[in-house]
């Protein structure tokens, strides 16, 4: 692949890396447009920061074309390295700098130096709303501080693309909200952002997302879509003891799964079902019963034979 559409941040085809026996990413094909929000949606070890070292010109593919920025990986991931930032999982800053420190120390990487670099580290801990506490040391701040600082610290140089690898596993509710609202802004000045997660509320928020088992690409599009088109029926049970109707109804060849929300079952009925809610009523003994809008957990169940995120 010698060239890409200007319409696509990161282009793929068949891109794949394995670590002796075992595939880690299995001939995975992306086309993520410039500007958006795109997701990696998937468990532990389905494959999604193997793609990302890929992306990033970390790691060698095995085989596949892989086209980033207008760059072609690995041959001109040098080239790349200045236009994309990388946020990882785990803290990656200094625990014994301040975040004034973290920061001119990331400045001075970038070559940001004198008035330019001063400047711009004073916006970022502006924007972050770091300002009361540039001179504690970062391994001091909680785990929503330091989120805001390595965010801080991946978009120092201002990049045309942003890479972030679970970036907020280690944080409340709250900050995730103000962190996902700090993305939103990035992407509407241009920043291209793929983000991995195993949380159903964010990916829901991605403009677009591909769901990750095995290494393998289960299903792809916007949130919107992929619930849309689901080849399963939703209906939940109300009523008492469901903790039995639920094994027995995991034991039908018709339900591809059922998952206990409170006081009520969520059943997944495979789409070849006739009429699904007269199915059910047979099998539940005078409960009620509701069809319900799908959600990408389901989405996610559906496409992956059954399993849970987690």
């Amino acid at each position: 692949m010698s060239s890409k559409s200007a319409d696509f941040a990161i282009e793929t085809h068949g891109m794949t890396r394995k670590f002796g026996d075992l595939t880690a990413v299995n001939n995975l094909d992306l086309a993520i447009p410039s500007g958006s929000i795109y997701g990696f949606l998937g468990p532990n070890g389905c494959g999604k920061s193997t793609a990302i070292r890929m992306l990033t010109g970390l790691l060698i593919p095995t085989s596949g074309d892989i086209n980033v920025l207008g760059n072609v990986l690995p041959q001109q991931a040098e080239a790349l390295r200045m236009r994309i930032g990388y946020m990882t999982q785990k803290f990656s800053l200094y625990d014994n700098l301040t975040i004034r420190e973290n920061l001119n120390f990331v400045a001075s990487i970038y070559d940001f130096h004198g008035q330019i670099g001063k400047q711009r580290v004073n916006e970022l801990i502006a924007l972050y709303g770091l300002e009361n506490r540039e001179k504690q040391m970062a391994g001091s701040l909680s785990g929503g501080q330091k989120q805001r600082l390595a965010l801080a610290a991946a978009t120092l140089h201002r990049p045309d693309l942003l890479f972030l690898d679970e970036p907020t596993s280690a944080v409340d509710p709250e900050n995730r909200r103000e962190f996902w609202e700090r993305l939103f802004d990035l992407s509407d000045s241009g920043t291209t952002i793929l983000v991995s997660t195993h949380y159903m509320d964010e990916a829901e928020r991605c403009h677009a997302l591909a769901i990750l088992e095995n290494g393998i690409k289960r299903a792809d599009g916007t949130p919107k879509s992929l619930m849309e088109n689901m080849k399963v029926t939703v209906i939940e049970v109300s009523g008492g003891d469901l903790r039995t109707l639920k094994n027995h109804l995991v034991a039908q060849p018709e339900v591809l799964s059922t998952a206990q929300l409170g006081t009520r079952l969520r059943v997944l009925i495979h789409d070849w079902v006739t009429d699904p809610e007269q199915w059910l009523t047979q099998q539940i003994h005078g409960r009620s019963i509701e069809r319900v809008r799908p959600s990408l957990e389901d989405v996610f169940v559906a496409s992956t034979g059954g399993h849970r995120v987690g």
